[in-house]
C-alpha cells in the first residue's frame, strides 16, 4: 500500500459556505498517481464530545495519521480563520505525533516562515507556487534525498539557521494534472448561492502580474502569471456539470481577467457548450476591463458572467498611486466600468481599503464621497469595505509609513492566532497604532447606512418587503449624509441577519 499524505484545510468561513479545498486539490494532483491522499477538512468538522473545533480537528488528524501510517501532514495557510485554527491544532498534532512531519504552504508561510519555523511544530515551509516543490519533497521524503535539492523549500539545518532554497521555476497550468476529484467527496462543497441553486468553485491560474502595495499576492508569485488554457477551462466547467450538475461557478483566481483572448475564447466555448445556463463569477482590475473590446464584453455576457469583483480601493487619485493600483486614469477609470457594466447587466462588485497611512481620515472622506458617485451610476453595485492592514512587502510606501508610525507584525505564531491579530488580518478592525477607534467607527456607521439603503443582492433571504423596510429606514440618513450612531439599523441587522456583501459569502 502506498504512502499515505495527509492534506489539512484550516476552516476559512463560516458553515454552509466551504468551498473546494482548491489549493490541496492541485498540489493532491501532482502526488496522487504515486501516493495515497486524504484530505481533513476544518470547515467540515463540527465540535464533538466537548471537544472545540481545534481539538476535534486535531483529534481527526491524529486518528487518522495513526490509521494510515503517514509520514507528512500539509497544510495550506492564509491570516485570519485559517492561520487561527491551524496553529492549535499543528500544535497539538505534533506533541502526539512527533515524528509527523508538518509542512506549510500558502500566503502566510511564504511571507512569514521564519516565524512558522521557531514555532516548534512546523517543520517545513514551501514558497510560492507550489505543486512542483512539492511532489519533489513528498518524494524526498519518503524515498530519500538531500533537502538542499528541493527547490522553494524552506527550513531550519542542524545549527538552526534557516535554509531558504531557490524559488522553483513557474509550471504552466496546463502542464499539471487536473484535480483529483475522485479523491475526495465533492458533495459537501455544492452550495447554493447568487448564482445558482448547485455551485462550485475553480482556480483557472496562479498568480499576479501587478504590485500592488497592499496585496498579500505579490510575495507569493513574485509578479508572475500562469493561466490555463481556454479549452481546458471549458473542458473542466464541462466535467463539473456533468458530474455535479452545477448551474454556477465561481473562479477564485488572484486574477482571472490578465489576458482577453483567453476570457473570450474561454467564454465562447462555454456559451457554445451551454449557453447562459451556468452563471460565473471572477475576479479582476478595472483597468484590465476597461481595456477590453464591447465584443469580449458580448462575450462573457452570453457565457453567463454575471458578477465580475474588482479592487477599486479608493477613492482619491493620490493614494491609488502610493498603492501602485489603478492604471492612469484612476477614479474616473472605476466610475466608467461601473457604467459599462451597467449596460451589460453584469453586476460590479468593489472594494475599497480605507483609511490609509499617511492621513487615514481624510481618505475614508474622499473614499465615501467616491462610493456614493458609484451608486449614483449604478445602484446594482456591491461594495466591500476594509480597513487598511500593512503586508510584508519590499519597497512598499504603505508598509513604510505604517512603520514609521509604529506598526510592527507579530513574532510568534501564539500572538498571531490571537483575538487581536486575527481581527487585524481580516481587515475589519485592524487596531493599527494610527488608526483611532472613532475613525473605525466612521467606516462601520457608513457600511451600516448603505447597506440598508442598497442591501446586497447576494443574500437571497432578502425579499422585496425586507429591501423596502430597510431603504425607508435607512434613506433619511443616506440623503443626509448623517452616518452616525446608526443604532436603529444594526438593531434591525441583528434581527433580519441580512448580511454585508463579502467576496467569499455568496
Amino acid at each position: 500500500m502506498p504512502s499515505t499524505v495527509l492534506l489539512y484545510n484550516p476552516v476559512s468561513t463560516s458553515p454552509g459556505k466551504q468551498r473546494l479545498p482548491l489549493s490541496l486539490l492541485s498540489v493532491a494532483a501532482v502526488i496522487a498517481a504515486d501516493y495515497a491522499v486524504e484530505f481533513i477538512d476544518g470547515n467540515l468538522i463540527r465540535d464533538a464530545h466537548g471537544q472545540s473545533q481545534p481539538q476535534a480537528v486535531a483529534a481527526r488528524i491524529i486518528e487518522r495519521a495513526r490509521a494510515t501510517n503517514a509520514r507528512l501532514l500539509a497544510c495550506t495557510v492564509m491570516p485570519g480563520p485559517q492561520l487561527r485554527q491551524a496553529v492549535p491544532v499543528c500544535k497539538a498534532v505534533k506533541a502526539a505525533l512527533p515524528d509527523l512531519t508538518i509542512l506549510w504552504g500558502g500566503y502566510f508561510g511564504t511571507q512569514h516562515y521564519e516565524v512558522a519555523l521557531q514555532s516548534g511544530f512546523v517543520d517545513y515551509v514551501i514558497a510560492g507556487q507550489g505543486e512542483a516543490p512539492f511532489r519533489t519533497f513528498v518524494d524526498t521524503l519518503h524515498r530519500g534525498g538531500a533537502l538542499d535539492s528541493v527547490p522553494s523549500l524552506i527550513y531550519r539545518d542542524a545549527a538552526g539557521g534557516v535554509c531558504v532554497n531557490q524559488r522553483a521555476p513557474n509550471v504552466p497550468l496546463d502542464n499539471l494534472p487536473w484535480y483529483p476529484y475522485d479523491r475526495l467527496d465533492v458533495s459537501p462543497y455544492v452550495g447554493r448561492s447568487y448564482l445558482g441553486e448547485r455551485v462550485l468553485s475553480h482556480n483557472t491560474s496562479f498568480g499576479c502580474p501587478f504590485a500592488c502595495n497592499f496585496c498579500a499576492v505579490v510575495a507569493l508569485s513574485k509578479r508572475r502569471w500562469l493561466g490555463e488554457s481556454a479549452a481546458r477551462m471549458a473542458n473542466i466547467v464541462s466535467h463539473l456539470h456533468d458530474n455535479w450538475n452545477i448551474d454556477g461557478l465561481e473562479f477564485h483566481d488572484m486574477d482571472f481577467f490578465v489576458s482577453e483572448a483567453r476570457t473570450a475564447e474561454f467564454a465562447e466555448r462555454v456559451a457554445a457548450a451551454h449557453g447562459n445556463r451556468i452563471a460565473w463569477w471572477g475576479l479582476g482590475r478595472v483597468d484590465t476591463l476597461m481595456g477590453y473590446s464591447d465584443d469580449t464584453w458580448d462575450k462573457m455576457k452570453r457565457s453567463g458572467a454575471k458578477m465580475i469583483f474588482m479592487g477599486a480601493e479608493s477613492g482619491d487619485d493620490e493614494t491609488l498611486k502610493r498603492m501602485n493600483k489603478g492604471g492612469k486614469s484612476g477614479t474616473a477609470q472605476t466610475l466608467a466600468l461601473v457604467e459599462r457594466m451597467k449596460h451589460y447587466g453584469i453586476v460590479p462588485e468593489l472594494s475599497f481599503v480605507l483609511g490609509n497611512p499617511p492621513d487615514p481620515r481624510a481618505d475614508i472622506e474622499a473614499t465615501i464621497q467616491f462610493i456614493r458617485k458609484i451608486k449614483t451610476i449604478n445602484p446594482a453595485t456591491e461594495l466591500v469595505l476594509y480597513i487598511y492592514t500593512p503586508v510584508p512587502q519590499e519597497g512598499s510606501i504603505l508598509l513604510d509609513e505604517a512603520e514609521k508610525l509604529g506598526f510592527r507584525f507579530p513574532t510568534t505564531l501564539e500572538e498571531w492566532a490571537s483575538d487581536e491579530w486575527a481581527k487585524f488580518s481580516m481587515r475589519r478592525d485592524p487596531g493599527t497604532p494610527w488608526f483611532r477607534d472613532t475613525v473605525r467607527r466612521r467606516v462601520r456607521n457608513f457600511e451600516s447606512v448603505i447597506n440598508a439603503y442598497y442591501p446586497t443582492v447576494t443574500d437571497l433571504r432578502l425579499k422585496g418587503n425586507v429591501r423596502y423596510a430597510l431603504r425607508a429606514l435607512s434613506g433619511w440618513r443616506y440623503k443626509l449624509q448623517y452616518y452616525e450612531w446608526p443604532y436603529e439599523l444594526k438593531a434591525l441587522q441583528r434581527l433580519i441577519q441580512y448580511r454585508r456583501p463579502e467576496t467569499t459569502g455568496f
